[in-house]
């Protein structure tokens, strides 16, 4: 009974959408992270030659310009959340992919780094339609499917960051403004699509009246304060997202710096990587929660990640890292079997606060996470005379999913989730 948390009683499916909405939101989400992904291998890149070609000064920049987009989705996100459970999903994130791609087009005509600076911003107040994709898969989804959806959003991920990066990084061989360029063409495709496609899966009857007490940061942090079981959680999250900042943060520095790799390098290994986290979250994490229960999964997926963190850390060529990938992809495991935990425990109106909630938290990661991986990259290649370790953040990354893991093991031994089986 310890290696499994109680499932919820079958349910029939909820009214609103068909299922086949849930087909609609992927195709969504896909697009948004293909946008996102083409302009990971270029991004930094720009950033450099704005700095005059210094790496080090360019990883301090690109930590704080995530900081500042994730500060953005902290204070915009948990309003876009509450407001979803008030008027419904897809008004949310059709104005989400709209931004997107306009803001796309401010980056590409960006002169300068401060207007560099500015289209982040922007960008991070739009980027809402991935939490809300959360709670529209919790409306249209059985308590006891969602591990599986959410296994398919992740997969969604993975295909978009599979192509975005090597897209990206062959257009930005061409010239580094190509790729946001085709990422704005992207997103607005998408908002039409959404348009004229995208069903809403929220019906009048169990919306929400609109709070604005937990319209902002701290009081969508308060649905965790009324739901204990979602605390432990939190910290697990916080952790797990704190480890992946490291390497969305220094990566593609990190790789030129130390292999050599130019951006259609980057964007190759990106899609390794996009191959192998389909492969877990898209085949494997219904099977694996199936058989052995959302505790194993969550357990083995954080244990693998930290090892494969390491390992990127400590490899000495580019063909180690690649190596290490296939390790590293199953910390996958982590995201849907938690995230099917966690719906479970709030009510049908309150899944877009719970998402807003946990946004909030990623977003902290985001805040802080940036800056301090940044840093840790700078110092390591440059200031800490004797102590010359260009993975060291990946290394902190590997000790934050290490302690999730410790965490994970106590709280889901106590965890029962209500209503289920």
């Amino acid at each position: 009974m310890d290696d499994k948390i109680a499932r919820p009683m079958p349910s029939p499916s909820p009214p609103g959408p068909r299922r086949a909405a849930v087909a609609f939101i992927l195709i969504t989400i896909t697009l948004d992270i293909l946008a996102l992904g083409m302009i990971a291998p270029v991004l930094p890149q720009l950033v450099k030659e704005f700095e005059g070609g210094d790496t080090a000064a360019a990883a301090r920049m690109i930590g704080i310009f995530g900081s500042v987009w994730a500060t953005m989705q902290f204070l915009v996100s948990p309003t876009l959340g509450a407001v979803s459970d008030h008027v419904g999903r897809r008004r949310i994130v059709l104005l989400s992919n709209f931004g997107l791609g306009l803001d796309y087009i401010f980056m590409a005509l960006a002169p300068s780094l401060g207007w560099l600076f500015v289209g982040r911003l922007i960008s991070g107040m739009t980027a809402a339609s991935i939490p809300t994709a959360f709670a529209y898969i919790a409306d249209v989804t059985p308590p006891e499917k969602r591990a599986k959806s959410y296994g398919l959003i992740g997969a969604a991920f993975g295909i978009g960051f599979i192509f975005g990066p090597v897209v990206g990084g062959i257009l930005g061989h061409y010239g580094p403004r190509l790729p946001f360029w085709f990422a704005a063409g992207l997103s607005l495709t998408n908002a039409m699509y959404g348009l004229f496609v995208l069903p809403e899966s929220l019906p009048p009857d169990r919306r929400s009246p609109l709070d604005w007490r937990r319209a902002n940061p701290m009081g969508s942090l308060g649905l965790l304060r009324k739901h204990p079981q979602l605390i432990g959680f939190a910290s697990v999250h916080f952790l797990y997202f704190m480890a992946q900042q490291s390497l969305q943060t220094v990566f593609v520095l990190y790789a030129g710096y130390r292999y050599g790799w130019d951006e259609r390098a980057v964007g190759l290994c990106l899609g390794v990587v996009g191959v192998s986290v389909a492969l877990v979250q898209g085949a494997l994490v219904g099977r694996v929660v199936h058989r052995f229960g959302e505790r194993r999964a969550i357990i083995t997926g954080l244990t693998l990640g930290a090892a494969g963190f390491v390992m990127y850390g400590l490899a000495p060529t580019g063909a180690w890292f690649v190596a290490s990938v296939p390790v590293m992809s199953f910390f996958g495991l982590y995201g849907p079997s938690a995230q099917s935990l966690m719906t479970r425990v709030v009510s049908p109106g309150e899944q877009g606060k719970l998402q807003g909630a946990l946004t909030s938290v990623t977003s902290i990661t985001g805040i802080i996470g940036p800056s301090i991986f940044s840093f840790a990259f700078a110092a390591f290649i440059g200031s800490l005379a004797g102590w010359h370790l260009p993975g060291a953040p990946f290394i902190l990354a590997g000790l934050c999913l290490f302690t999730a893991m410790l965490i994970s093991e106590r709280i889901t031994r106590r965890v029962a989730v209500r209503a289920g089986p």
